[in-house]
């Protein structure tokens, strides 16, 4: 039992396997917004100033987490959509031009590729179903491809890809490479160096146990001003803070993509979730999370059920999905009325147990699952 745990007094009986979809806040982030809240009741915005600089150390706090060469290189967006449609509305496209996704990916990794249509672009969504899903990938990046766009970890099975293999691919033939990492960031360590990312984005409302409604967006520094800015606004440009100024032109670092108001709220969220992963460690996250998977699968084994997620550890994060005995759809919703909050994906059942879920909690929620199974 890790001493986080006490930063999670969730309901008792609950059994919560769901951080995959969305994630608890811990205790210190409720602190967090409880006290912005009280400060806008009593003060409204006499501590802006305080709140810009908590907005600073938010992107310093990605920067770390995805290991990227400057906080300049972070962007705080509404959620992985918006990134994803700022990249595909942003680059210069041709009829023909190929964009390369897989076949399992979420729609928000899928329909800002394929709204590219009217303009002649193609997507390919490749088969990942093989021994090497990676070779699978690499296959397709034929010449007439400009971009590969890869969840880390894919939201219903959990087959989690290589990236540095699929970045050094990329850079080989000049593709350019994006991920889509909402199902890994905050319990798989990331080094956009290390995996050639053009693009990362991801929502803090899973693994990073913020808020819906926030999203780090990651632009390669020499690719930002080569994205086209189909968003303006006060915020998005050089000294902002200077209403007067009458000319005006896009901002150099990440604000240049975030078009209005910031979301303070979110912010004052986010950073007291991250400074928790971050004073964990995601390396130690990492662990802890592998060591729940792998004493669930246990359990669906001995239970004769048959897992979807791939077995080899490096091919895993936080998901394991399988199927019931019974219809997925109708365990699923037996299991929500006993406590144990899961989700359907994949084909059947989805856990995604996080670094603080105790074994008692693993240990319960296979036990209501041999009831439903009877």
């Amino acid at each position: 039992m890790n001493n986080s745990q006490n930063e999670f007094p969730q309901a008792p009986n609950l059994c919560y396997l769901n951080h995959a979809a969305v994630g608890p806040w811990p205790q210190r982030t409720l602190n967090a917004v409880n006290q912005f809240a009280q400060e806008n009741v009593t003060h409204g915005a006499r501590y802006y100033p305080r709140w810009n600089l908590l907005d600073q150390r938010l992107r310093e706090q990605l920067q770390a987490l995805i290991n990227a060469p400057s906080a300049d290189d972070i962007s705080l967006l509404k959620n992985t959509s918006e990134g994803l449609s700022i990249i595909a509305q942003g680059l210069t496209w041709q009829p023909k031009d190929r964009v390369v996704i897989s076949n399992q990916e979420f729609p928000s990794n899928r329909i800002p590729w394929e709204a590219l249509a009217p303009l002649g672009v193609e997507v390919d969504a490749v088969d990942l179903s093989g021994e090497d899903p990676e070779a699978t990938l690499i296959d397709a990046l034929t010449p007439d491809v400009k971009l590969l766009s890869i969840s880390s970890v894919q939201y219903g099975t959990g087959l989690r890809v290589d990236l540095e293999r699929l970045g050094n691919a990329c850079k080989e033939r000049g593709v350019l490479f994006c991920v889509d990492a909402i199902q890994s960031l905050g319990v798989i360590p990331m080094d956009v160096a290390q995996i050639h990312a053009d693009f990362v984005v991801a929502d803090g409302h899973k693994w990073m146990l913020g808020p819906e409604g926030l999203a780090l967006f990651y632009c390669r520094a020499a690719l930002r001003e080569q994205l086209v800015l189909r968003q303006h606004g006060w915020h998005m440009i050089a000294n902002a803070g200077d209403y007067s100024q009458k000319g005006w032109e896009p901002a150099h670092d990440g604000k240049r993509f975030e078009c209005g108001s910031p979301n303070m709220l979110c912010a004052h969220a986010l950073t007291a979730s991250l400074s928790l992963i971050l004073e964990y460690g995601v390396s130690n996250i990492q662990n802890d999370v592998e060591h729940r998977i792998a004493a669930l699968e246990t359990g669906l084994r001995e239970r004769q059920l048959s897992i979807i997620t791939p077995r080899e550890a490096q091919r895993r994060a936080g998901i394991i999905t399988f199927q019931p005995i019974i219809e997925a759809q109708a365990c699923y919703q037996q299991l929500m009325e006993a406590g144990v909050i899961c989700a359907p994906r994949g084909g059947g059942i989805r856990f995604s147990p996080h670094f603080y879920t105790p074994f008692e909690t693993l240990d319960k929620a296979l036990d209501i699952l041999d009831g439903i199974s009877r």
